[in-house]
């Protein structure tokens, strides 16, 4: 990740001098302030997107699989049926079909738990390099101080979209001074070094 970041960085320079300028660099005097939707980003990043598509996939195809096994297991316990409790196939039967759900159990919670954590590196890795850019730009146009915000609109249909806009901590704010657009395409040309072989980047 360490690399990722620093890749990132070596774009700075480059990124910083083809990016309009905001507003909050034509703040005069007493401290600059500007404002980024961090939010945003996560949801429209086409790069944030792709990655998390493939977990996503990865747990569409665990759980095709995991249909067989259940059916596997299903079978043994309809078989289980067929013997008399007690029996000796009978025991035999119930200690495969409990073996059989114990280790299912187990694979489905270990699966699980792996994705979870492949799409919380996701989230962790990107908010590293969305920091690293938020850093770069205000660094450059020379803001004290970057507010995160929710540029989201309230739905009256949606309780939750409501309650969310309704506890936004910026009601107002210039839209001149909003770094989200320089930050997404800090992030973009980021994404594209990291995903771009060392050969290729001569």
């Amino acid at each position: 990740m360490r690399l990722f970041v620093l890749s990132a960085l070596t774009l700075a320079t480059t990124t910083l001098t083809v990016l309009a300028p905001t507003a909050a660099s034509a703040q005069e005097g007493g401290h600059r302030i500007a404002v980024v939707d961090v939010a945003y980003i996560f949801k429209n990043n086409e790069g944030i997107k792709a990655q998390v598509k493939e977990v996503e996939d990865s747990l569409k195809s665990f759980d095709e699989e995991l249909q067989g096994k259940r059916n596997e297991l299903k079978s043994a316990a309809e078989k289980l049926k067929t013997f008399q409790p007690g029996s000796s196939d009978y025991i035999s039967q119930e200690e495969r079909v409990a073996s059989m759900e114990s280790k299912l159990r187990l694979e489905m919670a270990r699966k699980r738990k792996e994705l979870a954590d492949r799409e919380a590196k996701i989230y962790f890795d990107n908010y590293q390099i969305i920091a690293a850019g938020v850093k770069a730009l205000a660094q450059y146009h020379k803001v004290n101080l970057v507010l995160r915000y929710n540029s989201e609109e309230m739905d009256l249909e949606q309780g939750e979209s409501v309650i969310r806009g309704v506890m936004k901590n910026i009601v107002y704010h210039d839209e001149a001074i909003d770094m989200t657009n320089g930050t997404m395409d800090y992030l973009n040309r980021a994404l594209k070094v990291a995903t771009t072989p060392a050969a290729n980047r001569q």
